[in-house]
């Protein structure tokens, strides 16, 4: 690892970032957030067929930066220049991964607290150790929510069991989160690398087009009628009938044989 706050890594359409300050268990200080928008810019022009969000040094995230919650009561901004400023960092990131068009898969290796669980639960899914750990504590420093949790957390778990994690900032092991639906998957730590990367092997060889396709029809489906959503659907399926992809599925279901797809 390199002293970048992040490091962006392309293996075999894997698209890895890697959040690099294992020192303060890669909090979302302001460059971080950056590091992360700008990878996510370079994955958007390049080759990658899927994304992986990682932290170094045994966390995933510990969430919002408290050194510099610290510094803004020393700060001579106001306080709606603070909250622009998180707007611009923090929450903008969390909103450009939620919405990236490629699949995002979170690798929950430790802690994932406050803003680093919603950088977590922002990807399409989320793979656990069995030594992570999942919070929203925002009230353990007095805060409200934000980095998009209203939006994010009640979509998985429902509003009341959304309200509870808030209102008590409780702590999840993984089985936990795994009961509530926070993550997909908890892995036996001597064994995460191994099984987190087969699966995001998987999703990274399937037909990339059909599954951007089908990633924005899944996220838009709960605010539509089923008429709608059986539409778009269609006017999907006429755009990926033309692709490679496409051709070798069938091709392979008729040759009863693995599809061996290129992305096209």
């Amino acid at each position: 690892m390199s002293d970048s706050p992040t490091e962006l890594t392309l293996d075999d359409g894997v698209a890895t970032i890697t959040l690099n300050r294992p020192d303060r268990r890669n909090a979302l200080s302001e460059e971080i957030s950056a590091g992360i928008r700008d990878a996510l810019a370079d994955i958007a022009d390049g080759d990658a067929r899927c994304v992986v969000i990682e932290g170094a040094g045994g966390a995933f995230s510990a969430g919002g930066d408290i050194d510099a919650m610290r510094e803004r009561f020393e700060s001579d901004e106001s306080i709606d220049e603070q909250v622009r400023r998180l707007e611009r960092t923090t929450s903008e990131t969390v909103a450009r991964l939620a919405t990236f068009p490629l699949p995002t898969i979170a690798k929950i290796d430790g802690a994932a607290f406050g803003a680093g669980a919603n950088l977590a639960i922002a990807c399409d899914v989320q793979l656990a150790s069995d030594d992570a750990t999942v919070g929203f504590g925002f009230r353990q420093v007095g805060l409200s929510i934000d980095a998009g949790t209203s939006y994010l957390l009640p979509r998985l778990v429902g509003e009341n069991v959304a309200k509870e994690l808030v209102f008590t900032g409780e702590l999840l092991d993984a089985e936990r989160a795994l009961d509530l639906g926070l993550v997909n998957h908890v892995y036996p730590a001597e064994e995460f690398e191994e099984r987190a990367d087969a699966f995001v092997e998987r999703v990274a060889t399937g037909p990339t087009v059909a599954l951007r396709h089908a990633k924005r029809l899944l996220g838009e489906g709960l605010d539509k009628s089923i008429d709608r959503a059986m539409s778009d659907e269609a006017t999907a399926q006429g755009i990926v009938f033309g692709t490679d992809d496409h051709e070798e599925g069938v091709r392979a279901f008729l040759e009863d044989r693995e599809p061996e797809f290129e992305g096209r």
